[in-house]
């Protein structure tokens, strides 16, 4: 009888392991796919692509046990060879191979290159031809880095005591309202692709105090604009036992600073392919959302057409001015309108025509919504019913209220919208992995 104990070491090294000690002079073997081939006559460069970078390999005729004719771009290989140290190499160093075994190869030729540093070709036709051009090591650099940002979200939090939880993405209405929602049927009943994680992840406020979540939403609207999908990533938390609802912006800060270091130290080598000039976050300017108006407005001669929200134009001229004023890519704005806010939004005591909610703006776009919640059932009740709203269709969220929740409140941040406006790319398709807009439902 055999049995199954735990993880191999396999035979076949990292780049990581060779990277950081000294090989040099010693035989090793390693995995990855056929990136280019150079072929110089006795001599030729088959780059390996791997998942943690590039390695050069040296095929020499006489030397290697192999007939290079017979290999494709693109095939998977397992390489023997000798480590030799070459400064202008990936990493300092080269493999001089002396046998290569070939695991598969494709049935066609690629119908794109791939292999140029960056990818000379149209936004649609990388979308069309995703599942290859993501093999392009500056493609697949962007998603590195948002890979530590979500790692960086998830390690600070539960530094911070959260707990990450899981929550339905079916459900039998909205927590945003309005009619841009996927409808389903569901076994002959009503149901909804969630908008928001928001009325779940309060109720694990009333279970655990603070929770996160990074999970799909999922928004109807018939756009075609170049920073919204129908389907995008929501890093999402909650936090009970707030004084003021700028704790919440407090504990975002961290997270991007944390975040923001994490990427430096471990996210260099993506960082640096991609020209990517970390922000400051150790102060994020603060405003409220009437005031902003009136500063751009003034300053760069903007008549303010409509009181109750921030068109696009008015959040790129907020940017501009807090970069030119405070040196921030960075900007909270404040005590959005109640009239544009969710019903859940608890209004300001000194002021019930302003919430206390706010929005980051990173370079002159949302990328955050937050704000603190209504905790008292009657008010929550009460504020339905202002708005036409009937509670007792959503009677079992407001259970929470009705047998006790702390003051709480929260936010979500637009994964891929954070990502773009960090590697300063135009469109938001370009920092999502497989867009689903009007259009696209495919790859």
């Amino acid at each position: 009888m055999e049995f199954i104990k735990g993880v191999k070491q396999k035979e076949t090294m990292e780049l990581s392991e060779v990277s950081s000690k000294d090989y040099a002079g010693k035989t090793i073997r390693m995995e990855g796919t056929v990136h280019t081939i150079r072929d110089m006559g006795e001599v030729a460069f088959v780059i390996l692509r791997r998942a943690d970078g590039l390695v050069q390999c040296v095929f020499e005729e006489g030397k290697t046990d192999f007939d290079l004719s017979l290999l494709k771009e693109e095939s998977a290989i397992r390489v023997t060879g000798v480590v030799s140290a070459e400064e202008r190499a990936p990493h300092g160093f080269e493999l001089r191979l002396t046998a290569i075994e070939v695991l598969s190869q494709p049935a066609e030729v690629l119908p794109i290159a791939i292999s140029k540093w960056k990818l000379k070709t149209s936004l649609e036709t990388k979308l069309a031809l995703r599942p290859i051009t993501l093999r392009n090591p500056m493609e697949r650099a962007k998603f590195r880095i948002q890979e530590g940002i979500v790692r960086g979200f998830r390690d600070f939090l539960h530094l911070q005591k959260f707990t990450e939880i899981r929550t339905p993405k079916i459900v039998a209405r909205g927590a945003e309202g309005g009619s841009n929602v996927f409808k389903l049927d569901y076994f002959n009943k009503k149901a909804e692709l969630g908008q928001s994680p928001q009325f779940y992840k309060q109720t694990m406020v009333g279970v655990y105090d603070r929770v996160f979540e990074v999970a799909p939403v999922f928004r109807a609207e018939k756009h075609n604009t170049t920073r919204h999908i129908n389907e995008y990533t929501s890093m999402d938390f909650e936090m009970g036992y707030i004084d003021s609802f700028v704790e919440i912006m407090e504990m975002e800060t961290g997270m991007l600073q944390y975040t923001f270091d994490l990427l430096l130290k471990e996210y260099a080598p993506e960082l640096k392919m991609l020209k990517v000039q970390l922000p400051d976050v150790s102060n994020i300017p603060m405003v409220r959302f009437d005031q902003a108006k009136e500063l751009v407005s003034e300053k760069y001669n903007r008549k303010i057409r409509n009181p109750y929200d921030l068109e696009p134009e008015e959040e790129v001229l907020i940017g501009r001015y807090f970069k030119e004023e405070c040196g921030s890519d960075f900007v909270f704005v404040t005590h959005y309108p109640s009239k544009k806010r969710p019903f859940y939004a608890m209004d300001d005591p000194a002021d019930e025509r302003f919430t206390l909610s706010f929005d980051l703006l990173f370079k002159g776009l949302e990328i955050t919504t937050g704000g603190q919640r209504i905790h008292d059932y009657d008010t929550i009740v009460k504020k339905m019913e202002s708005r036409g709203m009937n509670p007792e269709d959503i009677s079992t969220y407001l259970m929470i209220f009705r047998y006790g929740m702390p003051p709480h409140g929260g936010l979500g941040i637009g994964l891929e919208r954070l990502t773009m406006r960090l590697l300063d790319e135009a469109n938001i398709r370009e920092t999502t992995l497989f867009p689903r807009d009007v259009t696209r439902l495919e790859p």
